[in-house]
């Protein structure tokens, strides 16, 4: 590769926050991060390098990576998360908005809870808090020191499930009633299509002011669901498989570097062909 293209996507020095960073994806996001020379800056409401060694951590996010424990859905915690990064890194350049309640669906009583009906006004705003207003504050909040200093980037993450709907036969299980059969949460569809949303919103309000936002629409990942659920969904998808652990990285070191300069307010899917059918 020459170097006007690796360039392209170098990130060399750029501080990244990634919001549910103890997560798979987020530390997944986090590795891409900093192996194109970026610093990740972990956020979640746990810590995760107690969960590692300090040499683990180092081979896997940079010398200069960092986790913080915040609760996004405060702004006060937010803002102090902000001051954080600015205080040890004097610079904030992407923001990652991966955080999100996806809780494992599955039959566990007489009244499956994740059923529409059943649906809790706890559990609703709960998911919401998370998802949707999380994202918000921390756009709010780190992208306008983004706007201040006219550079940034922002990357929503949403889902295939925000372009379709859930298939429910996915989650169908042997020897339950359909009234007890569990489904993927409304909240879930709801949380990742406004995401999409919220991309748009940002997109346009921030143009001018050197800040890109865009979305990235990931399928399924294996991570041992059980082999039914795994080859019903790979049924669906055209490529017959779900995504492997690593395949979303190239997707976020794209649109968080400058390979995808002239892209704002879009939605990037990768679902291995899915939501074409």
């Amino acid at each position: 590769m020459d170097k006007a293209r690796r360039n392209l996507f170098d990130l060399e020095g750029r501080v990244a926050v990634i919001t549910g960073g103890a997560g798979l994806l987020g530390q997944k996001h986090a590795e891409i991060i900093a192996d194109a020379g970026g610093v990740p800056v972990l956020a979640d409401t746990r810590l995760i390098r107690s969960e590692v060694r300090d040499r683990e951590w180092g081979e896997r996010f940079g010398a200069s990576a960092s986790d913080i424990q915040v609760d996004i859905t405060q702004s006060d915690q937010v803002r102090g998360l902000l001051e954080s990064i600015l205080s040890r890194y004097g610079r904030v350049d992407i923001l990652i908005n991966n955080a999100a309640n996806n809780p494992k669906v599955e039959a566990t009583s007489d009244v499956p809870w994740s059923r529409l009906e059943n649906f809790s006004l706890n559990q609703w705003a709960a998911d919401l808090a998370v998802g949707l207003t999380g994202a918000f504050l921390c756009s709010q909040i780190i992208g306008s020191e983004m706007a201040r200093r006219k550079r940034g980037v922002i990357v929503n993450v949403a889902s295939d499930l925000a372009v379709i709907a859930p298939d429910q036969r996915l989650y169908r299980q042997e020897g339950f009633p359909n009234e007890q059969q569990p489904v993927k949460p409304v909240t879930y569809s709801v949380v990742k299509t406004g995401l999409i949303g919220l991309t748009r919103y940002l997109a346009t309000y921030w143009a001018d002011s050197g800040v890109r936002v865009n979305a990235v629409s990931p399928g399924g990942v294996y991570n041992g669901q059980p082999e039914a659920f795994v080859q019903r969904l790979a049924n669906l998808i055209p490529m017959g498989r779900m995504a492997n652990v690593d395949e979303y990285k190239g997707a976020i070191l794209f649109l968080c570097s400058d390979a995808s300069s002239y892209m704002t307010g879009a939605n990037l899917i990768v679902d291995g062909g899915r939501s074409c059918w």
